[in-house]
């Protein structure tokens, strides 16, 4: 798609009616206007502050699909998680640490679209690769790589789980409570 009808549909995207305004389409709102003016630069500037806010919101739904802490047990959000991953190529992102009742402490992750997600890809989008890679485990119809008590896992070829820390037995109980097919359709109505 050509530069041109990118700025087109953000402009067709900004211009539609909205419930309420937000920052996405305010960025978008300026980059129409911008453009229209012939200023590309503002422009370009917006259109980056419209994909920030964007992945900021994405990665406020992935961690809306992260379990609550079980009894016992406590959770922290990590919130800066969205801001890091734009040195990283960019995407969503978010991080949530559990506190077990032993001490143990479970880290819990999931990126979406960006270049984490990309590596990995080859590795656990092949189950045949998954099994040379380390011992495999099903948890709700996903097949987890469990290397050494870190649990990866590829959804819709988009979306990376990832959990490490605590026993085995507690991350599998953890990644047990996740709807892993909400998870890899996140952002999508």
């Amino acid at each position: 798609m050509s530069l041109i009808s990118r700025l087109a549909l953000l402009a067709a995207l900004a211009a539609a009616p909205m419930a309420h305004a937000d920052a996405v389409s305010d960025a978008l709102a300026a980059a129409s206007e911008a453009y229209a003016a012939g200023d590309l630069s503002q422009t370009s500037a917006q259109l980056i502050t419209a994909t920030k806010a964007l992945a900021e919101a994405q990665s406020g739904m992935l961690m809306a699909l992260f379990p609550p802490a079980p009894d016992g047990w406590t959770r922290s959000d990590n919130t800066d998680m969205a801001a890091g991953l734009s040195m990283m190529g960019g995407g969503a992102g978010a991080e949530a640490s559990y506190s077990t009742p032993d001490g143990s402490t479970i880290t819990l992750t999931a990126f979406a679209d960006n270049m984490m997600v990309s590596s990995m890809a080859g590795m656990l989008g092949n189950p045949a690769m998954m099994a040379m890679m380390g011992k495999t485990e099903t948890i709700n119809g996903t097949a987890f790589l469990n290397q050494e008590g870190s649990f990866s896992a590829l959804l819709a070829n988009r979306v990376l789980v990832q959990a490490n820390g605590g026993t085995p037995e507690q991350v599998i109980a953890l990644l047990g409570q996740i709807d892993f097919e909400k998870l890899a359709a996140f952002d999508k109505p």
